[in-house]
């Protein structure tokens, strides 16, 4: 397995996060233009997602009292397609506020869970240093 350099991928996750922060407001700030189509990039390429997915990790069940991995597959909902359910105005305008603001709101949590990771890992690096 490859080493992950935690720096690198908090960096390509920040540019990645921007880029679509500014796709968003862009998408908000043209929500009465006639005919415009909102833009996005796929969430699913950051690489915090793509460093995880590869690390092959089971859960093991040690005691007959555990859920099996099947159980948990089973009970978990299935996702609904981007765009589904919401609306195109008779101005052919794609927008929805609504969507654009849960969008915001995802973008905050992966800054937010960027920079709590990188203060864990000072945390953890000036301890190590330390003694």
């Amino acid at each position: 397995m490859d080493p992950i350099y935690l720096f690198d991928l908090v960096a390509q996750q920040r540019s990645a996060l921007s880029t679509r922060q500014s796709l968003v407001a862009q998408n908000i700030a043209n929500a009465n233009t006639p005919g415009y189509k909102t833009l996005d990039i796929a969430p699913t390429g950051a690489p915090f997602a793509t460093a995880l997915d590869s690390v092959a990790q089971r859960m093991t069940v040690t005691d007959p009292k555990h859920m099996s991995v099947g159980a948990i597959a089973a009970a978990r909902p299935t996702p609904t397609k981007p765009g589904e359910g919401w609306e195109t105005t008779h101005s052919g305008n794609s927008v929805s506020i609504e969507h654009e603001m849960m969008k915001a709101g995802d973008i905050r949590g992966a800054f937010t869970l960027d920079t709590n990771i990188m203060k864990s890992f000072h945390g953890m690096w000036l301890m190590s240093l330390k003694g």
